[in-house]
């Protein structure tokens, strides 16, 4: 049971978590916290604090992208602790499943669509071979770290060393 009694009050646990998550949902949708703060009745103080218990971080924003890589799932989890804002990572069979499944016209607005989306965050981090380094740098207009992981055209997946790249995080994170 969600309910707890405090004093004379009986509060449900559910209703809080439901209404911090619906003011969170306005306030990532760019709604300020005066406005979020005037739908619920609260003030803009108390909205502020309960942003603040819950940062994990302050600073840049930074993406992850990457192919072909052995070990993605331990890198996404790497990420993921290191307060990686966005994670794209696809071995090799997962990089060519994603383009042939799609007719050419919908391949194209799926790549458009993250070039996009990876184009909002501060810092991309790029793991890639030579020659796609270089086509991410040319089509991000941001901050990229680069991480060559061979000379292209790799047909492999490549291992890639996760404490590398928890380093590499934590040197971008540390420069803010």
């Amino acid at each position: 049971m969600d309910l707890i009694r405090i004093g004379d009050k009986l509060i449900s646990l559910s209703r809080i978590e439901n209404i911090v998550q619906e003011m969170l949902d306005l306030r990532q949708q760019g709604v300020s916290q005066a406005e979020v703060a005037k739908k619920f009745s609260t003030d803009r103080t108390f909205l502020s604090r309960l942003e603040g218990l819950g940062e994990v971080r302050k600073g840049r924003t930074i993406a992850l992208v990457g192919f072909p890589i052995k070990n993605t799932e331990e890198l996404k989890q790497i990420a993921h602790q290191e307060g990686v804002d966005f994670s794209l990572l696809m071995t090799d069979r997962e990089r060519w499943d994603f383009v042939y499944e799609k007719s050419g016209i919908e391949l194209l607005n799926e790549v458009m669509s993250l070039i996009y989306k990876v184009r909002q965050y501060d810092v991309v981090i790029i793991l890639g071979s030579d020659q796609r380094l270089r086509l991410f740098k040319a089509l991000l207009d941001k901050e990229v770290v680069s991480i060559d992981i061979g000379k292209s055209p790799i047909t492999q997946d490549v291992y890639m060393d996760p404490e590398n790249l928890r380093n590499v995080i934590k040197t971008i994170k540390k420069d803010e």
